[in-house]
């Protein structure tokens, strides 16, 4: 006899949420991961501007030159302040994401304990009645050498 657990498609189920969750978070880390490059990426632009505008002060540059490189970092100023919102927004998901998988794993262990505690229980009880055939065998022949004596 086979083991068959009853509750099969609940533990399938907890696997795919897991599955789905895991998903979920490695989209939200690649999402984190694009935001802080970016990041990266306007600061370095705002560095290099600034290395730029200081040449150009060297240099003697115009004053209107000089005006619309720094309204440059100014905007450069202002992307950043709204990436680091988009870097902070996209760590608090990728936490989120983090302790949902969290609990999707539990589930997932929990069920899957359960199911080998239900397969233990049946190898046991399996056991036991091949146990008690093998008995029942036995006395069946002692019974018949006894009646044959």
């Amino acid at each position: 006899m086979k083991f068959r657990y009853h509750f099969q498609k609940v533990v399938d189920l907890k696997s795919n949420e897991k599955t789905q969750a895991e998903w979920m978070l490695s989209t939200a880390i690649g999402k984190l991961q694009t935001e802080e490059e970016h990041l990266m990426q306007l600061i370095n632009d705002r560095n290099n501007l600034m290395n730029i505008i200081q040449s150009a002060i060297e240099n003697c540059a115009s004053i209107s030159s000089l005006q619309e490189m720094q309204r440059y970092v100014y905007h450069l100023d202002e992307c950043i302040s709204r990436k680091n919102s988009d870097v902070e927004h996209a760590q608090v998901n990728v936490q989120r994401n983090q302790s949902f998988l969290n609990g999707k794993v539990i589930d997932e262990k929990v069920w899957l304990g359960a199911k080998d505690k239900a397969k233990g229980r049946f190898q046991q009880e399996m056991l036991l009645r091949e146990q008690n055939d093998l008995d029942e065998m036995a006395t069946v022949r002692f019974a018949a050498k006894a009646r044959a004596n």
